[in-house]
């Protein structure tokens, strides 16, 4: 029972942080979807460096796990809006966008995660 309320916790704090974003960035003003973007990348540097911290810190608890990476890191990025959004890019003939916000997620967040290892790491 402790394990769900951890991730649920969690996961409440990272939607609330993720809808703090979408009021920051709103798509329409530019078209392009910057709240899911910025997430999906902050989201990857984060569990990067939480992973990091729980393979360096042996003695941390799975706790911190289920609320820092599954609810958090689960909570605040958006892989569903941002499948959504390009199969809206694609239904609407947007094949640039399309192209263009597919690599630059994908290519950034594994970066981000990649990085967030990195800066534990060091």
């Amino acid at each position: 029972m402790k394990n769900l309320l951890l991730v649920f916790l969690g996961g409440g704090l990272g939607s609330l942080f993720r809808y703090f974003l979408s009021l920051i960035f709103v798509a329409k003003k530019t078209g392009f979807p910057m709240a899911t973007f910025i997430a999906n990348i902050l989201g990857s540097l984060l569990i990067g460096i939480l992973l990091a911290l729980f393979i360096k810190n042996q003695e941390w608890t799975q706790d911190y796990k289920l609320l820092g990476a599954v609810g958090f890191c689960g909570g605040f990025t958006t892989m569903s809006s941002f499948s959504a959004e390009n199969i809206q890019y694609l239904r609407d003939g947007n094949f640039g966008l399309f192209a263009i916000y597919l690599a630059l997620t994908i290519l950034l967040c594994l970066l981000s995660t990649y990085l967030g290892f990195q800066i534990i790491k060091s």
